[in-house]
């Protein structure tokens, strides 16, 4: 659902549409047709036909109104998601073992690092992103941070890596942030 529901509630308001017109057409035939009807059965289905008509105009003022939507909740959280983890994460193999729930592959990683920038192999911005990235990932893991890595991340970390702990954090279920991440990772391959 790429749309996000968009396409779907244009969809349903057209069909509500449609359905309008047939019942303003389906009053407008009883009418004429009184005649042949007797009375009761012209009431019921008068009753009935207004009913209807009731229900759908109430419909389709919501969603004129955007009190009813395809585009629900989650759909809404799962975008708010899928903007942290972009913004938070630009680095695509910290995405993928953070996706693949890989905590040793990102600690083996964030060890390679740390011998990198002492033989001058990395720079200090790219040493310093990468591993705020790296220790948010194991920290939405559940992995245990030292007393330095902790310091190291309040003093590092970004708005962007903030948005995405409150995000994921607002999700309740890890599964759904691991999920996203999955998603972009095939989404940058």
């Amino acid at each position: 659902m790429a749309s996000r529901g968009t396409t779907e509630t244009s969809k349903l308001k057209q069909n509500l549409e449609e359905q309008l017109d047939r019942l303003m057409q389906q009053l407008q035939d009883l009418e004429e047709c009184r005649e042949e009807l007797d009375a009761d059965e012209y009431e019921e289905t008068k009753k009935e036909t207004l009913e209807q008509l009731s229900e759908i105009n109430d419909s389709l003022k919501k969603i004129m109104s955007g009190d009813m939507t395809l585009v629900d909740e989650l759909s809404g959280m799962q975008l708010a998601i899928q903007a942290a983890i972009s913004q938070a994460f630009k680095t695509p193999e910290v995405i993928r073992m953070f996706a693949k729930k890989q905590p040793r592959q990102l600690r083996t990683r964030l060890a390679e690092m740390d011998r990198d920038l002492i033989v001058g192999k990395l720079g200090r911005d790219l040493y310093t992103q990468q591993k705020v990235e790296i220790l948010t990932a194991l920290r939405k893991l559940g992995e245990k941070l030292t007393a330095d890595d902790e310091m190291f991340l309040s003093a590092n970390a970004g708005t962007a890596l903030s948005q995405f702990e409150r995000v994921s954090t607002d999700l309740g279920s890890g599964d759904k942030v691991f999920a996203l991440a999955s998603f972009e990772v095939e989404k940058a391959k």
